[in-house]
């Protein structure tokens, strides 16, 4: 029963070509800073003095990404980019500040992901013969029943 979706999300039921779309794009964590803050919220004592949460900034015009990789991040019009084209990325679900520094890492590379993906062109078609003549036989009997609304004459 799920081996669809299993083939879905691997990929495998698509062409060679498709799949090849979505090239791995590793990000250097040297390209990467790291800022400890203060998590908001509730946390008494411990969310007040320790800094756990994390501020990840990434500068994506100095990083080594592959130039169409970057030229789609920064057309993606995210809350996150700053005007100087440096991704912001903020992580306080945890206790732990390794813990929110590898969410935050995560979250960037969902997003780096999600812009190495390249759309497929679409590919116009035309309607069928068959269904260009079901739309006007469609038109045509929609056409005589507002016909038959009108006053009834008498011959």
């Amino acid at each position: 029963p799920g081996q669809g979706r299993r083939r879905w999300l691997t990929g495998s039921h698509l062409p060679h070509t498709a799949r090849m779309r979505r090239a791995a794009v590793t990000i250097d964590p040297a390209e990467v800073g790291f800022t400890a803050i203060r998590a908001q919220g509730a946390g008494g004592q411990n969310v007040n003095k320790v800094s756990n949460a994390v501020h990840l900034r990434f500068d994506v015009a100095a990083s080594s990404l592959p130039d169409a990789v970057k030229a789609r991040l920064l057309a993606r019009g995210d809350r996150r980019l700053s005007g100087a084209g440096v991704i912001v990325i903020k992580a306080q679900g945890s206790r732990s500040l390794e813990q929110n520094k590898a969410e935050a890492m995560a979250r960037l590379q969902a997003l780096v992901d999600a812009a190495a993906h390249v759309p497929l062109a679409r590919k116009p078609t035309r309607p069928t013969r068959a269904s260009r003549q079901r739309r006007l036989e469609g038109k045509a009997a929609r056409a005589q029943i507002k016909q038959m609304r009108g006053r009834v004459r008498e011959p």
